[in-house]
């Protein structure tokens, strides 16, 4: 029993190495600042930082401005706008003897979005929510550098031409989410999964932490969320990720 129990751990471990080795680690830092206009209306302001590469590359930073309605004492809405300062990484397109290498850059994206969510304390503390929310992408044409490599003739010439066209993109974001509600707790444990929708399921996002209560105007957030990509876009990375957040949250 002892000998199968110990094959099963290391059959694990084994595993779990390898799926690391295929994936990146990055950080995500946010912050938020929430007025609340009335008892049923509020708006925020956001900014955020991540990175990725095993934390060595920033891979964008963001501001963004929403707000949010309850419309019952379970259910509300919410909308809002992202400007996302994004670094796309490198692309190497080849044939035959010859090669096409646009570098890395940075570029801007615009992002809209709007949101349904209701959720439910179903069992003393423990509240489940769901959340359904479109959001809208676009990523504005913009002159970058591509070089041309002949790796017959040695030769390496830059396409000053070059035009990375502008392109919109529509998903839709399912997140079911569990929280041990407790009040006036400091700690309140959560874990999500999250989906990403085009035609199909692009990437799913599992999320588990805790959010920290400081005082009545102040919180903060701890969290480990693993990426699993499915349908690997140009906009996104290509590989899994391991990302390491925290963020804080003030309202006044």
């Amino acid at each position: 029993m002892e000998k199968r129990l110990k094959i099963l751990v290391l059959a694990i471990a084994a595993s779990m190495s390898q799926l690391y080795a295929q994936s990146e680690s990055g950080m995500i830092l946010g912050l938020e600042l929430e007025k609340k206009v009335n008892k049923q209306f509020s708006v925020g302001l956001e900014a955020g930082y991540r990175s990725r590469n095993d934390f060595k590359t920033t891979d964008r930073w963001s501001v963004g401005l929403n707000a949010d309605y309850k419309l019952t004492k379970w259910l509300k809405a919410d909308a809002g706008y992202t400007y996302l300062n994004t670094h796309f990484g490198e692309k190497i397109t080849k044939s035959a003897s010859k090669t096409k290498w646009r570098p890395s850059y940075w570029g801007p994206r615009h992002r809209f979005h709007a949101s349904l969510g209701a959720d439910y304390k179903v069992w003393s503390n423990l509240r489940v929510s769901l959340r359904e929310r479109w959001q809208y992408t676009y990523r504005p044409e913009k002159s970058v550098e591509r070089w041309k490599i002949d790796e017959t003739l040695k030769t390496k010439s830059l396409d000053s031409d070059y035009v990375r066209e502008s392109k919109g993109k529509h998903q839709l974001r399912s997140r079911l989410q569990v929280e041990w509600d407790q009040k006036h707790a400091l700690l309140t444990p959560f874990a999500n999964v999250e989906f990403y929708n085009t035609l199909a399921i692009e990437k799913i996002r599992y999320t588990f932490g805790t959010d920290i209560r400081i005082s009545k105007q102040h919180s903060a957030s701890l969290y480990y969320r693993f990426q699993d990509m499915r349908g690997s876009d140009a906009e996104d990375t290509d590989t899994d990720m391991h990302y390491f957040g925290a963020g804080y949250k003030f309202k006044f």
